[in-house]
């Protein structure tokens, strides 16, 4: 099973979409309370397709709880994470290290094996992803760095849960509304007791910008869910951190971010993996 250019297209748009929903966490002034109105947003997206579609198979029900468990803690680490370091080094380092966790992961549980050529393209993305995070100093924000490293471990993890789900329900539609659909409200749950009077003045000022990182989110994840379906899931979540590319792009014009060398480096290292990913 290989990967074909509309799938990487198509997931490379996922990708652009997944950045700019943390480009809107980044840019808000309260990260943790954003992560948590965005994604209880995404669930109310998700009711209605739940509604059409209905509910996955019972024997994928596991896998939808596994996910949100580890989604709870993968919404704390990229809260902390987004809140202690910039946006370039902190989703690098999320989304750069957590591929190779998945390879490894797909390799162990999903019996899946990937060619040479996938492997260099998995090594290229990853290297220019990490390049892109190093260039903002790794050592100056070590609360960043503990914070993205330890998601990537959780991003690897739900990464092969829901891949495992998706191709066991026969129906990536039904298992990924009703993921969306129960996501938001466990972590949404434990920031808003946690805030209390802060929630509804908080939401209706920001509530049109969640929205749209509501939309993102809820379509990034729906493509590269869709898109483990077709093609092997190593590969597709190599692919999908592209993101990073395009985060570092967003960081710099948004939220006037460094563009350095190494930067420049780590996206034609990027860009190299894609191919390679391809051609593989």
């Amino acid at each position: 099973m290989g990967i074909t250019w509309p799938v990487v297209l198509l997931v490379m748009t996922g990708a652009l979409l997944h950045a700019s929903w943390n480009a809107l966490v980044k840019s808000s002034t309260d990260k943790v309370l954003d992560t948590a109105l965005i994604h209880v947003l995404c669930s109310v997206l998700a009711l209605p397709a739940l509604l059409w579609f209905g509910p996955p198979p019972a024997q994928v029900w596991p896998y939808v709880l596994a996910s949100l468990v580890i989604h709870v803690g993968y919404y704390f680490a990229l809260a902390g994470a987004l809140k202690h370091g910039e946006l370039g080094l902190a989703y690098p380092l999320m989304r750069g290290t957590a591929p190779l966790l998945v390879a490894i992961g797909s390799f162990a549980f999903l019996n899946e094996s990937v060619r040479a050529l996938g492997w260099l393209g998995i090594v290229l993305i990853c290297g220019g992803v990490l390049m892109l995070g190093m260039s903002a100093g790794l050592l100056k924000h070590k609360k960043a760095v503990l914070f993205a490293l330890s998601n990537a471990v959780l991003i690897a993890l739900y990464t092969v849960v829901d891949a495992q789900g998706a191709r066991e329900s026969g129906h990536v539609a039904q298992y990924v509304a009703l993921l969306f659909a129960l996501d938001g409200w466990p972590f949404a749950a434990l920031v808003f007791i946690q805030r209390k009077g802060q929630v509804w003045h908080y939401a209706r000022e920001r509530w049109p910008i969640a929205t749209a990182g509501a939309v993102a989110s809820l379509g990034s994840y729906s493509i590269a869910l869709w898109a483990m379906t077709v093609a092997p899931v190593a590969l597709v979540a190599a692919l999908r951190e592209t993101s990073v590319l395009f985060a570092v792009i967003l960081g710099a014009w948004l939220l006037k971010e460094p563009w350095t060398r190494w930067r420049m480096l780590g996206a034609m290292s990027i860009v190299a993996g894609v191919m390679a990913l391809r051609l593989g």
